[in-house]
């Protein structure tokens, strides 16, 4: 059997860099290699490149090919694991829908809506029984009123770049003092925000994924973090964090769960693999949605991979799933 040609896409703009480096590290070492030969490509501002020992390799972006040893190796499918920008927003999944390439995320479209954390939640609103915390949208060009933003919502809130990831530029605060801050440190990393009512509860994460033409939801994990929030540090440092995967989580809890979370995946016309982080709202239970994430970590510390093994699959079995699936439909 001829084997499948595989760029793997990592790297980016952001300060999720070296997360998609884990990841593709992770992945290359996980897919089989009796079907893929993977070319790992580093996506960067001005160059695509793939490194073959000491040598930089140019992508040809004509048609996505590159030329190692005099032979021309043209890509027959893309494994997108870039988080933020390029690769979460839609932007080389629009270069790849241009170019007839195959990958294993969600479509342009709906990669640059959920990229962004606002328009998402506009469009899961009205989801029987998801709930999502009261927040102000603020753009860096407009002048910011911290007074009411101060009397609009309650205190403590948090305040996260509105297109950003693994909580970079994210705080929390428990007073108006802090607020100016906390909105000049989410500026740095994007030029919308997101100000959200802190909910107190239980964390979660959850992954969602069309096998074999079926959603599957795998089993949730739950995040209990010694910090004060699940931020950068507490999600890449080990030790930080626990991770109870599967989460301890009463059976018809669980069926309630993986009955919202995938009328998000549909209702957001998903693709792939997708994590969705949420709380259950201390005492009453109640699903809050965070947010939605269509290119998740697969570092060894991400949770997807723990959810897999929990759910009885093998990861090799899961990436080729999800390829295969992308393939021929």
């Amino acid at each position: 059997m001829n084997t499948i040609n595989i760029a793997l896409l990592a790297g980016g703009y952001t300060g999720e860099y070296e997360v998609s480096i884990n990841s593709a590290k992770n992945i290359a070492a996980s897919l089989d290699a009796s079907k893929y030969k993977v070319y790992t490509i580093l996506i960067g501002r001005h160059e695509w490149i793939y490194e073959d020992g000491n040598e930089k390799i140019n992508v040809d972006k004509n048609d996505f090919s590159i030329t190692v040893d005099g032979e021309k190796v043209k890509f027959e499918y893309a494994f997108i694991t870039v988080h933020g920008t390029p690769g979460e927003d839609g932007k080389l999944q629009g270069y790849l829908d241009m170019i007839g390439i195959p990958y294993n995320t969600c479509d342009a479209t709906t990669s640059a809506i959920t990229m962004n954390k606002a328009y998402t939640k506009a469009i899961v609103n009205g989801i029987h029984c998801l709930h999502t915390a009261k927040s102000v949208q603020l753009h860096q060009k407009d002048d910011h009123d911290i007074a009411a933003i101060a009397a609009t919502l309650k205190f403590p809130l948090f305040i996260k770049p509105n297109n950003g990831g693994s909580s970079v530029g994210m705080s929390k605060v428990y007073n108006v003092s802090g607020l100016h801050e906390a909105i000049e440190k989410a500026f740095k990393e994007d030029d919308q925000i997101l100000i959200e009512e802190f909910i107190k509860g239980r964390e979660f994460s959850i992954g969602i994924a069309r096998l074999n033409g079926k959603v599957i939801v795998l089993p949730a994990t739950e995040i209990i973090s010694s910090k004060d929030f699940f931020d950068y540090e507490a999600k890449y440092t080990p030790g930080v964090t626990n991770e109870v995967t599967p989460a301890d989580i009463p059976a018809e809890k669980n069926i309630q769960i993986a009955e919202i979370v995938t009328q998000v995946y549909l209702r957001l016309n998903c693709r792939g693999m997708t994590r969705v982080d949420f709380i259950l709202l201390e005492g009453s239970e109640d699903f809050y949605f965070i947010e939605i994430n269509t290119t998740p970590g697969q570092s060894a510390n991400s949770l997807i991979p723990q959810q897999v093994r929990a759910a009885g699959m093998n990861v090799t079995d899961f990436y080729g799933h999800l390829i295969e699936g992308t393939i021929k439909g």
